[in-house]
């Protein structure tokens, strides 16, 4: 469990970061203040969680062929289509994630996955090897 608490808000920071670097990717609160701010990050991280584990994996076992026959570049294409899913669902409730174009959610969806792996690297427990 605190794992996933500590994915989680490693998850938060670097869509925070990324809608302070790409300004087509911005997250809308459902109330005012830092504490609304703070939940509405954790929230959509937690959504984006969501659809990249369920729809994110059920695309990539399908389109196998086609990130072998693209070298892998088609994920970028993937990440901003589940970042675009995300800004979606989020917009059905009324708050959270907003991407204003697809090329946007791209470009959102590769500084946030650039982000979230130098978070991961920098919190990583050193575990040393025997």
């Amino acid at each position: 469990m605190a794992r996933f608490l500590i994915k989680l808000i490693l998850n938060s920071v670097a869509l925070w970061l990324t809608t302070l670097l790409v300004s087509g990717v911005r997250v809308d609160p459902f109330a005012e203040g830092t504490t609304a701010l703070i939940a509405t990050y954790l929230l959509v991280a937690l959504v984006f969680g969501l659809v990249n584990s369920v729809i994110g994996g059920f695309v990539r076992v399908v389109a196998f062929p086609v990130y072998i026959l693209t070298l892998g570049l088609i994920s970028l294409i993937v990440n901003g289509f589940l970042l675009m899913i995300v800004a979606w669902f989020s917009g059905l409730v009324g708050f959270g994630l907003v991407v204003d174009d697809f090329w946007w959610g791209v470009l959102g969806a590769l500084v946030l996955g650039i982000i979230s792996w130098i978070l991961g690297v920098l919190i990583r427990p050193v575990t040393p090897r025997s």
